[in-house]
């Protein structure tokens, strides 16, 4: 009985979805567009936004110039968001503020359109440029909306960005440290302070620098080692200064006295 009362159950279930897909192909089919614009309504509301793509899609140029044209465009952008096209949701977004910038959405477009930049930025292995374009973005959206309640999150959204850029400019700098070029090293490192003042890596990054100075004077000809040991050591004294406290102090200070002893050295030749 339970058995039977399963098939029965399994076969009226079926029955409903393939009524429910044949009517989406009928209406998919018609000419009647304010059949498929109900219709791809209640299925984006329902979050099937892969079926009501196709159908607003359409609308967009069957409707152009009439007063539903507004209404297509913004469900169409936000397929586009919610299937994970955020290159193509950021530039409908962003024409669709264009397109109707009175309208009370243009300011979740301007929103959107920076927060699919901003997913649409890579990891920091890879080229950053979708993550300036991001911060860009967020910033128009802030400069056009100071009063926006969306602002904070903004301000959240810029921060990520700029930690990821501060994330490549610090791992291309310990690349070249990693791989004795120790040269190119003290150069990267010191970019990576200089545009990110504020870095977390700021104490690993001095560290870096006092380290690649050092191996960089012993790695010097004659005539270049005792400059470069003078200036590992003025980088040994301004680690010690800045992080009095820092777990790397004690190998600073032994790098110091390297330095001292390698100049002692010279100086008796």
């Amino acid at each position: 009985m339970f058995r039977k009362a399963t098939t029965v159950f399994v076969f009226l279930s079926f029955l409903l979805v393939f009524a429910g897909c044949s009517k989406y192909q009928r209406v998919l089919k018609s000419n009647d567009f304010e059949k498929k614009f109900d219709m791809a309504k209640v299925l984006y509301d329902n979050g099937k936004y892969q079926k009501a793509f196709p159908l607003f899609e359409e609308l967009i140029t069957v409707f152009r110039g009439t007063s539903k044209a507004e209404d297509v465009y913004y469900y169409y952008s936000y397929c586009n968001y919610h299937l994970g096209d955020y290159m193509l949701a950021g530039y409908h977004f962003d024409n669709f503020v264009r397109t109707f910038p009175r309208s009370e959405r243009a300011e979740d477009a301007q929103f959107m359109n920076a927060k699919c930049y901003f997913l649409d930025s890579p990891e920091t292995s890879l080229d950053q440029s979708s993550t300036y374009k991001a911060i860009d973005e967020l910033q128009l959206f802030i400069n056009k909306y100071p009063e926006s309640p969306k602002v904070d999150e903004c301000n959240t959204l810029m921060d990520r960005l700029r930690f990821k850029l501060e994330t490549k400019s610090y791992n291309g700098a310990k690349m070249y440290y990693r791989l004795g070029e120790y040269k190119a090293a003290i150069f990267a490192l010191r970019n990576t302070l200089e545009d990110y003042p504020d870095t977390k890596f700021r104490e690993e990054i001095s560290f870096m620098i006092l380290r690649s100075a050092y191996l960089l004077a012993d790695n010097s000809i004659d005539s270049k080692k005792v400059e470069r040991f003078k200036q590992a050591i003025r980088e040994c004294d301004e680690f010690a200064d800045r992080f009095p406290r820092s777990k790397n102090l004690k190998d600073a200070n032994n790098i110091k006295a390297d330095c001292q002893r390698a100049l002692e050295k010279i100086n008796t030749l």
